[in-house]
């Protein structure tokens, strides 16, 4: 693909970050959904074509696959480092066979979390690094300064915090400047817009939205909890599950009509409606498949009227959607 054929994708600031929107989130190349049909070269290929399209923001994380994601985008972007925004975090502990082993944000975890995964990803720096979830035990104020040295020292370009909550965002901004606040956000995911929001946005702090598919359910091609492989993290999911699965495909179907009103795909209209939330917002949807990757980065071209925003807003209004959006023992570790 050449120079001139990439899309237009816009450019948004996270805290005086520009990336271009949306980003791609890389998780599920290497775990949690349908782990059974990973294939890195197949990976490798859609980070290429991201890249191509225009994109740039390249979201992983230490814990995603036990460290193998981080490898695997590493050696995507071995050979073409000055196009991407790399973006990693730290905080969620695993054992030597994947097992969770809690929350660390204590100074020298986070020096020890950044030193690896600069080797596993073969870099000399990371643009954006993230607090992936909050340590209770520990004082923001410790972990943020930790980053902080990792700034003044080179090894990392920007900070920034994931599912943290209102007062702990304006602690850490206290200590250091940071650019993003990443966390759940879209159409069945709005609890971010009562307090999140109007928080960042006063701070100046750009607002990174994860999971901005509903998990894929918002795309229309799950019908049946069956539809996930025995394997699937999305199966130990309250949304996913029972009476809320039923409940939540009345949802999807009031995306799908009003994406054929609209001429597009149900996820473009999904992706669309984030987008429309503000330009200081940026979704990060994951996807491992080149034809996903096409259809995600084509919902920059659905503009969305005031009009057709107030009709979303009436039929999939905040609070939605049936069911938590992580089982019980992983809400605990949100908006802390």
């Amino acid at each position: 693909m050449t120079q001139e054929s990439r899309r237009e994708l816009p450019v948004r600031s996270l805290g005086g970050l520009d990336v271009r929107a949306p980003g791609l989130g890389c998780m599920g190349m290497s775990e949690f959904y349908d782990p059974a049909s990973q294939d890195d070269a197949e990976s490798i290929r859609v980070i290429h074509r991201f890249l191509d399209e225009g994109g740039d923001l390249l979201d992983t994380a230490d814990m995603y696959g036990s460290g193998r994601n981080e490898v695997l985008v590493g050696r995507a972007i071995a050979d073409r480092r000055d196009r991407v925004v790399l973006a990693t975090k730290f905080g969620n502990v695993r054992g030597p066979n994947g097992e969770f082993l809690g929350v660390r944000g204590d100074a020298a975890y986070v020096k020890e979390a950044c030193e690896a995964s600069l080797k596993r990803l073969g870099v000399d720096h990371i643009d954006l690094y993230y607090q992936h979830r909050v340590d209770t035990k520990v004082p923001i104020e410790e972990t943020v300064g930790a980053m902080a040295d990792l700034v003044r020292e080179g090894k990392v370009r920007h900070l920034g915090l994931s599912e943290a909550s209102t007062e702990t965002i304006k602690r850490a901004a206290a200590v250091h400047p940071i650019a993003a606040l990443q966390t759940e956000y879209s159409l069945w995911s709005r609890e971010p817009e009562v307090e999140i929001l109007p928080t960042v946005r006063a701070l100046g702090i750009g607002f990174v939205a994860y999971s901005p598919l509903g998990r894929g359910f918002l795309t229309g091609q799950f019908k049946s909890p069956e539809n996930f492989p025995a394997d699937d993290y999305r199966r130990n999911s309250p949304r996913f599950q029972g009476e809320n699965f039923r409940k939540n495909l009345d949802l999807v179907k009031a995306v799908e009509e009003l994406a054929a009103a609209k001429g597009c795909t149900p996820s473009r209209l999904a992706l669309a409606w984030v987008l429309a939330q503000g330009v200081d917002v940026v979704p990060i949807p994951g996807t491992k498949r080149m034809r996903y990757l096409e259809e995600n980065l084509g919902a920059v071209e659905v503009g969305l009227s005031d009009e057709e925003l107030r009709k979303i807003d009436e039929l999939l209004p905040a609070g939605a959607a049936a069911g938590d959006r992580y089982h019980a023992q992983a809400m605990q570790a949100v908006n802390k």
